[in-house]
């Protein structure tokens, strides 16, 4: 090795030959096997010097194109933390600036909270979290006050918008609340699964039970599967989504069975529309609307849309402007380390036409995707004008 001192003394005459191509040189090999990547395009016009220059040729080649390949693979290598394991290509849409809304979801096995988020002007606004041993979050709807009320597969609880919890249900053993309705900005309505399956109604300033009733289910002994979503109508019944026993069930609110639409695969969902049609999504990933006489008039397909991967279609809602809305939950048909690349909503048009797609599993992670709420549409949550 020479000091710095040689640099100056050396007077023999330079050679100029054309550069090898890198896979020949000891250098690129060595990148090559350090970094893990191809080697670089070869490097044309290196002057080769006399003996005496040899080793720091060498040194200089190496530092040079190991240099060259780290920065060719830094640019080219996502992070391995947000690193999607499927990347869709461009999605419709304008991501989180396409509405403002409430989202939250169910089954977040990646992390030890449960977050339910408010999404405004595309950035995240406000969020709560819930230990995930309290359970999933399966229903969650913002009031006109500002409060949040969330049903969390263990319980459920009315939230504002400074994080303080004003009302809670603990669920007792053996039982569960996967959906939640307000009535008013004082009560709200849960429907408890369990060897009992029952809607309660509860006034939050007291903690009062003012009603409750019975309701029949397809499997008594199945307690999670019994019962995902229920929602008051405008005309001031009950919709409950029999997940068991693939029914949609109308009731009046003291109980009374008033009408029952079956569905094959299973009901997730199912909401009244302006219009009296009902919209309903199922387990076999299909959404249907039915008119009053439960005959199909709309229908969505995956075969539709092939250009998005559907899992599992959770809550579904109709927009002011004739679109449909729905979450694409995918906990159940892929492990955790497959979610990030998914889409989470979809936006159709009455054609069918896919106008949002959204994916956001990196900053924010906005997780599985359960419930929705669009902000930006007509209606109140607590007065059941808003179709969702």
């Amino acid at each position: 090795m020479q000091n710095s001192n040689d640099f100056a003394r050396i007077d023999a005459p330079v050679i100029l030959r054309p550069a090898m191509a890198c896979k020949s040189t000891y250098a690129c090999r060595e990148s090559s096997r350090i970094t893990g990547a191809e080697p670089a395009t070869p490097l044309r016009g290196f002057l080769i010097w006399d003996h005496r220059m040899i080793a720091l040729t060498t040194a200089v080649t190496l530092l040079a194109l190991t240099t060259f390949t780290a920065i060719a693979v830094a640019q080219d290598t996502p992070s391995s933390s947000t690193a999607p394991t499927t990347i869709p290509a461009a999605l419709p849409g304008n991501g989180l600036s396409q509405h403002d809304f409430l989202y939250a979801g169910e089954w977040d096995t990646r992390k030890p909270v449960q977050t339910a988020f408010i999404i405004r002007g595309g950035k995240v606004v406000w969020s709560f979290e819930i230990p995930s041993k309290k359970g999933e979050i399966s229903d969650a709807s913002l009031l006109s006050n500002g409060n949040v009320i969330i049903g969390h597969q263990h319980g459920a609880l009315v939230v504002t918008q400074d994080k303080k919890v004003i009302w809670t249900y603990e669920c007792p053993p053996g039982t569960e609340v996967h959906t939640i309705q307000a009535i008013g900005l004082d009560k709200v309505m849960i429907f408890s699964n369990g060897p009992d399956p029952k809607v309660m109604l509860f006034d939050i300033k007291t903690n009062a039970v003012e009603s409750s009733f019975s309701v029949p289910v397809g499997n008594l002994k199945s307690t999670h599967g019994q019962c995902r979503h229920m929602r008051i109508t405008p005309g001031n019944t009950l919709l409950i989504a029999h997940m068991d026993n693939k029914e949609i069930g109308e009731y009046t609110l003291d109980g009374k069975k008033i009408g029952s639409t079956m569905l094959e695969g299973g009901v997730w969902s199912a909401v009244r529309l302006r219009s009296g049609n009902t919209l309903a999504s199922t387990k076999k990933t299909q959404i249907v609307e039915l008119d009053p006489s439960g005959k199909i008039v709309w229908e969505l397909a995956p075969s539709d849309i092939p250009e998005i991967k559907l899992h599992n279609i959770q809550e579904v809602a109709r927009l002011d402007n004739g679109n449909t809305v729905f979450t694409n939950w995918v906990p159940g048909s892929a492990k955790a380390p497959q979610w990030p690349g998914t889409v989470q909503v979809v936006e159709v048009t009455p054609s069918k036409k896919v106008v949002w797609a959204l994916s956001e599993w990196s900053d924010p992670d906005l997780g599985p995707a359960t419930c929705i709420q669009l902000l930006d549409q007509s209606g109140k949550a607590e007065e059941h004008t808003i179709q969702r």
